[in-house]
C-alpha cells in the first residue's frame, strides 16, 4: 500500500572523504575486512544503553497513545524487538496539533525575541553534542547503519544544522520598499504558524534536524511525525529540546503509522505548513491530503534515480571508489544514491573489473563493529523488494557480475550487488531500488550520455567524474537534477539547499532558501503626509 509508506524514504549525507574507515571509536569492536558471514553477523553486540522514551510527547510531556496501543521497533541485525513504543494515531495528532496551536497562539515561543530563540537552539546543540554515544547508539540499533558513521558523521552534522539555523534566527527580517506615491511600505516576515512534518527512517536524527531546526528559528511551532520503523532518535532529541529549554507545546513528536498518523497530519484543518521526506508515490498522497484539506502549503523531499558519470578522461582507480560510495552508502538506502553508474567505452572495461573487486572488499556486518561499511537493510519488507529487483534484474538480461544473495542466516544483510549490460528500460535503472544495487551502463559520447541521463521520472542529483571543466560546466548545466557533485558526492553542507527537479520533490530545504518554507510575507503599507522626500 502506497500510503503504508507514507512515514517513508530518504536519505542523505556527508563528504566522501569523510566516511572512509579510520579505524576503532569508542571501542566498539575489533575491526572487520571484507564482507562474509562472520561473527559480526551471527553473534551481534549487545548495545549497552537502555531505550527510556518512548511514548508520545505532547505539550511538553511524555504521555500514552490515546489508544493505549503500541508497536514494536526491530533490531534489523537480528528481527528481535528492540522495545515497544506508543502507536499515536487521529487522535493523537489532533492532541499534538491542539497543543502546537495554543503554542503559537498564546504562548512564548513566537513572542519570544529571535535572541532568544536561538539561545535555546544553541544549548541543544551542545546537548546533542554531549549525548553523541546514546543518540548514535540509538540511530545505529533501530536503523541499522554503522555507528561510526552515526557517531563520527551525522551527529556532528546534525549539531551543526542546528548551530545553522540559531545563527539565522534574528536576521530574519523585511525590507522598506520604495513606493511611486507619497507611502511607507514595509514588508515583514512572520512565522507561518503550526507546521506539520513526517520525516524518513533511513536518516532519522539528520532529517530531524533539517525540519525542526528551521522551522524552530522562524518561530514555528511543529507537529512531527517519525517513521514508525525508527521512533526511538527523534523521541530521544525531543527530550534534550526541552531540557535546553524549549516551552511546552512547541515540538510535540508522534509516532505512528503512516494511513493513520501520517494521513491525520496531512489533511489536519489546524496545520499552516507541511514537510514531507519520502518516496514520491507518497508525495502524491501527502500533496493529495493537504489540498483537499485546507490547502496547505507542503514542500517535498522524495525519491531519485541519480546518474553518475563516469568520463573517457577519468582516473578510473578514484572514479571506482567514488561510484561505489555514492551508491553503497548507507546501504545504498539514499534518495540520492548514485545508482546509475555510466562509464564511457574507453574505460567501461577496466572500471567494470575494479568495481566488482571493490565491491567484493566491501565490509558488511555488525554495524556496532569497527571497519563495517554496511550493516543491514531497515526491515524484512525492503530487504525483500531490493532481493526481487535483483531476480528482476537477472531476468531482465543484465549481468550480475557479483553479489545477488542474502548475506548470512540473520537479519537482513544483502551482499554488495553490481550488474552491467544494464539497459535504460530495464526496471533497475528505472526505479528506486533503495538498496545495494550498482547498476552500471556503458556510454559513447556527451550527447547520448546527457539524454540517457534525463531520461527518468526523477531529478534529485546527480555526479559528475573528469579532469575537464568544459566537460564539467555542459554536463552540469544540462542534467535536469537539484545537485550536480563534481568530482564528489554526498556533499552536504548547511548551507547547501537541496531538492530535486520533477517527481523528485518541490521546494528546498537547508540553506538560507529553506527559511522560507516557515515564514509568511506581509506587506504593510501607511500614507505619508508631507514627505521631505519619497
Amino acid at each position: 500500500m502506497a500510503a503504508r509508506r507514507i512515514s517513508s524514504l530518504l536519505s542523505c549525507s556527508l563528504s566522501y572523504s569523510s566516511l572512509l574507515p579510520k579505524g576503532r571509536f569508542c571501542g566498539v569492536g575489533r575491526v572487520v575486512s571484507g564482507y562474509s558471514t562472520s561473527a559480526g553477523i551471527e553473534n551481534p553486540i549487545n548495545p549497552s544503553i537502555k531505550v527510556h522514551c518512548t511514548q508520545l510527547l505532547i505539550n511538553g510531556n511524555f504521555v500514552d497513545s490515546a489508544s493505549g496501543k503500541t508497536f514494536p521497533t526491530y533490531d534489523p541485525r537480528t528481527g528481535d524487538v528492540i522495545a515497544h513504543v506508543a502507536e499515536g494515531d487521529a487522535e493523537d495528532i489532533d492532541r499534538a496539533v491542539c497543543a502546537a496551536r495554543k503554542a503559537f497562539d498564546e504562548g512564548p515561543w513566537p513572542k519570544m525575541t529571535a535572541y532568544e530563540r536561538s539561545k535555546v537552539l544553541f544549548r541543544f546543540s551542545d546537548l546533542l553534542d554531549k549525548h553523541i554515544e546514546e543518540l548514535a547508539t540509538l540511530e545505529t540499533w533501530d536503523n541499522g547503519k554503522p555507528y561510526e558513521q552515526s557517531a563520527k558523521i551525522e551527529l556532528p552534522m546534525i549539531s551543526r544544522i542546528i548551530r545553522y539555523y540559531a545563527g539565522w534566527a534574528d536576521k530574519i527580517h523585511g525590507l522598506t520598499i520604495p513606493a511611486d506615491g507619497p507611502h511607507l511600505v514595509q514588508t515583514i516576515h512572520e512565522p507561518i504558524g503550526v507546521a506539520g512534518q513526517i520525516i524518513p527512517w533511513n536518516f532519522p536524527l539528520l532529517m530531524f534536524a533539517w525540519k525542526v531546526g528551521p522551522a524552530l528559528a522562524c518561530g514555528c511551532t511543529i507537529v512531527l511525525k517519525s517513521a514508525e520503523q525508527t521512533p526511538l532518535s527523534a523521541l530521544y532529541a525531543a527530550k534534550l529540546l526541552h531540557e535546553a529549554g524549549l516551552p511546552p507545546g512547541v515540538l510535540n513528536v508522534v509516532s505512528g503509522f503512516g494511513p493513520t498518523a501520517g494521513a491525520a497530519l496531512a489533511s489536519h484543518m489546524d496545520v499552516d505548513k507541511l514537510a514531507f521526506t519520502g518516496s514520491s508515490e507518497t508525495g502524491k498522497i501527502v500533496l493529495e491530503l493537504a489540498s483537499k484539506s485546507n490547502l496547505k502549503p507542503v514542500i517535498l523531499e522524495l525519491g531519485g534515480k541519480s546518474p553518475f558519470i563516469v568520463c573517457k578522461d577519468a582516473d578510473v582507480d578514484k572514479a571506482v571508489e567514488l561510484a561505489h560510495f555514492a551508491l553503497f552508502f548507507n546501504q545504498g538506502q539514499c534518495c540520492s544514491a548514485g545508482s546509475r553508474t555510466y562509464v564511457h567505452e574507453d574505460v567501461h572495461d577496466e572500471f567494470i573489473e575494479k568495481a566488482k573487486a571493490r565491491a567484493l572488499k566491501r565490509s558488511v556486518g555488525d554495524p556496532f563493529k569497527a571497519g563495517v561499511e554496511q550493516g543491514p537493510q531497515i526491515d524484512s519488507e525492503q530487504f525483500e523488494k531490493i532481493l526481487r529487483y535483483i531476480r528482476s534484474g537477472i531476468e531482465s538480461g543484465a549481468t550480475l557480475i557479483t553479489g545477488g544473495d542474502r548475506l548470512g542466516s540473520k537479519g537482513f544483510y544483502i551482499q554488495p550487488t553490481v550488474f552491467t549490460n544494464v539497459k535504460e528500460d530495464m526496471l533497475i535503472a528505472q526505479d528506486e531500488i533503495f538498496g545495494p544495487v550498482q547498476s552500471i551502463l556503458k556510454f559513447r559520447d556527451m550527447d547520448e550520455v546527457i539524454r540517457r541521463a534525463n531520461s527518468t521520472r526523477y531529478g534529485l542529483a546527480a555526479g559528475v567524474f573528469t579532469n575537464d571543466l568544459d566537460t564539467a560546466n555542459t554536463l552540469s548545466r544540462a542534467l535536469k537534477v537539484g545537485t550536480v557533485w563534481i568530482n564528489c558526492y554526498d556533499v552536504f553542507d548547511a548551507a547547501i539547499p537541496f531538492g530535486g527537479y520533477k517527481m523528485s520533490g518541490q521546494g528546498r530545504e537547508k540553506g538560507v532558501h529553506c527559511l522560507s518554507n516557515y515564514l509568511q510575507v506581509k506587506a504593510i503599507v501607511a500614507p505619508l503626509k508631507n514627505p521631505a522626500w519619497i
